[in-house]
């Protein structure tokens, strides 16, 4: 599928289904179950290699709470919360924090590359894939952030441009 027929198509999906803005809860799962919500759920594991060929391994993180971004460089909701993710890098990493950028652009590195040196991440990115998407569930827009808590459990998913206090107020509590 070419890339602005999947564009299209992927901005038809979030406006047709629109945001996820939930609130984080860092209750355990017994009392999630107990209140009638679904229980967090253990993250996929992967590893990936970035660009200067580090492994980067989601299970490796635990202990951390993770912000991880699927993400694609011609997706512009994703380079609006780009800057964001630089910030919140910046401003907990040393609080227990991290943000991963998994990338899905089809062409990998050649435009993922320029993009991550004109931006600068502070952060670790990756290149993934459709195999690994399907391994977080239904992924229908880009760009899609999984909240992860310290015990590597998928407490939040946010599909599309969410306000950038929904990711802030989301750290703070978990952290």
């Amino acid at each position: 599928m070419n890339r602005s027929v999947l564009s299209v198509a992927l901005l038809a999906a979030l406006f047709t289904f629109g945001c996820s803005q939930s609130s984080v809860s860092t209750e355990t799962a017994e009392a999630a179950q107990a209140a009638g919500k679904e229980a967090p759920k253990a993250a996929p594991d992967f590893t990936l290699t970035d660009a200067d060929g580090n492994e980067v391994t989601l299970s490796k993180l635990k202990g951390q709470v993770v912000l991880l971004n699927f993400w694609a460089t011609w997706c512009g909701p994703c380079k609006i919360e780009m800057p964001w993710f630089i910030d919140f890098q910046r401003q907990y990493k040393d609080r227990g924090f991290t943000v991963v950028a998994v990338s899905l652009d089809e062409e990998g590195w050649d435009v993922v590359r320029p993009y991550a040196e004109e931006m600068q991440f502070n952060f670790p990115v990756v290149v993934g894939n459709d195999d690994l998407a399907e391994k977080f569930g239904d992924m229908y827009a880009l760009p899609t952030t999984f909240v992860i808590n310290k015990q590597g459990e998928i407490v939040d998913t946010h599909t599309g441009l969410v306000d950038r206090t929904v990711y802030e107020e989301e750290i703070e509590s978990l952290l």
